[in-house]
């Protein structure tokens, strides 16, 4: 059975870029979205269940690094809005571009099936019941910052325990002692937040990390973050970033955090304008990592133990698609091998919308992913032959390999001017450069095996 439409799963960031840019190809699609409204991570107590917002929440990506290009964020907006701001930025985004009425909100897709001519069913549920659809492709953009990750550690604990994608408030932690485990940027700001009521709290670290200001003399982190920079061979971004951080404030390790033993650049960064001045202040305690759990206490690794009422687990997400059965797709370690962080080369037509890490912001590379999908769709744009996929996915993941600490953290990493070149140079193939075509092409056209001349 032919079709040609498009299922979109998912109504956060990048879900509507991906709306947006088929609406304007004309591309028939059905987005939808398990919550009553748009904007996934960045709607605060979202009813989907997913949002891991807290109430203080400001983005880390500067506003004109983070908008959609042909959409600027108000000139108004500060340099880093806060979480209702960005939302009400994509409540005008959606409304501009006409795009409310094409998503179905309320309504939970459960199950998505590869057929074996290269299309889909998916089936989806609401209050009106299930039922099942059929689709020439699929786009997933559901997030990856919802699925809890959890240490295991040794012993048990007998206070409250909870990870930072359910933390809201400070709310019932003052005078209380706790623990933050974990130091990316969602532990910080919690670690910043509680220390100003608490009766004492502490952050535990493996390996310590490279803290890094959303400012450095006068302007936006990420203002820094030019193709000139990218440009730059890895060890002398190295050198020109520590340089900058050392201007901005000196030696980290003279506030009270360790200086990290890994290299400037081999993780995901830290972004913080308080926690060295909280430490230096004595608000936030740095711990080692947790050697085990003993009741009402934490044992570290230095041998030191504190007594603890409420740990709160910074230490990130699984990668997780519940409407995937296993045998089909499973992202082990957050692992999931795709072409430019877009394209399965085992599956035509499935397509990965956001499904990254970036240094630097979301929402543009999400617009050009999309782009780069619709023009696939279209048949403007083709891809290359299976084997050369693969072997380009192989290379990538060596190359973030070389440069990342072996951790389930870095398996997305990539660089954001240099990745939206990338795309853009996928952009401009055409099926002469192509051995393979990978779509389902319009009805009546050629299969989605065709090899092409």
């Amino acid at each position: 059975m032919a079709t040609e439409r498009v299922c979109i799963i998912g109504a956060g960031s990048s879900g509507i870029a991906a709306a947006k840019t088929l609406h304007q190809k004309g591309i028939a699609f059905d987005c939808f979205e398990k919550g009553s409204g748009i904007g996934g991570n960045w709607r605060y107590l979202n009813d989907n269940g997913m949002s891991s917002a807290y109430k203080s929440l400001h983005i880390n990506s500067s506003k004109r690094n983070m908008e959609y290009s042909d959409f600027p964020m108000p000139d108004d907006y500060p340099d880093y809005p806060r979480h209702s701001q960005i939302l009400d930025y994509f409540e005008s985004y959606i409304d501009h571009f006409g795009l409310r009425n094409k998503i179905t909100f309320r309504t939970e897709v459960v199950r998505v099936t590869p057929l074996s001519d290269g299309t889909y069913s998916v089936t989806i549920r609401n209050d009106a019941g299930e039922r099942t659809e059929h689709y020439r492709a699929v786009i997933v953009a559901n997030g990856h910052h919802w699925c809890p990750k959890y240490p295991d550690f040794p012993g048990q604990f007998s206070g409250m325990t909870m990870h930072s994608h359910n933390y809201k408030t400070p709310d019932g932690m003052s005078d209380k002692n706790i623990l933050v485990v974990g130091i990316g940027n969602s532990a910080c700001d919690i670690a910043c937040e509680t220390s100003r009521s608490a009766k004492q709290t502490f952050l535990s670290t493996r390996r310590s990390a490279y803290i890094l200001p959303k400012y450095i003399l006068g302007r936006p982190l990420d203002s820094y973050l030019t193709p000139f920079f990218f440009a730059m061979p890895l060890w002398l971004r190295r050198i020109y970033g520590q340089f900058l951080l050392f201007l901005t404030w000196g030696s980290q390790a003279k506030y009270g955090v360790p200086a990290p033993k890994h290299q400037f650049l081999s993780e995901h960064p830290t972004i913080t304008s308080d926690l060295l001045n909280l430490v230096g202040y004595g608000r936030v305690k740095i711990k080692p990592n947790v050697r085990e759990l003993a009741g009402d206490r934490v044992r570290f690794e230095d041998g030191t133990e504190e007594p603890i009422d409420i740990i709160i687990y910074g230490t990130g997400y699984k990668i997780v698609f519940p409407f995937f059965d296993q045998s089909f797709i499973d992202p082990q370690n957050n692992e999931l091998p795709l072409y430019k962080r877009v394209i399965h080369p085992d599956y035509p037509n499935l397509y990965f919308i956001g499904l990254f890490q970036p240094i630097g912001a979301i929402m543009p590379i999400a617009e050009w992913q999309s782009k780069w999908v619709a023009g696939i769709l279209e048949g403007t744009v083709t891809l290359p032959s299976q084997d050369e996929m693969k072997r380009t996915i192989k290379i990538e993941q060596q190359r973030v390999k070389r440069q990342y600490i072996d951790s389930t953290r870095h398996t997305m990493q990539v660089d954001f001017h240099p990745y939206i070149n990338e795309i853009k140079r996928e952009l401009k193939r055409n099926s002469k450069q192509s051995s393979r075509r990978f779509i389902i092409p319009l009805l009546g056209k050629t299969s989605v095996t065709e090899r092409l001349a």
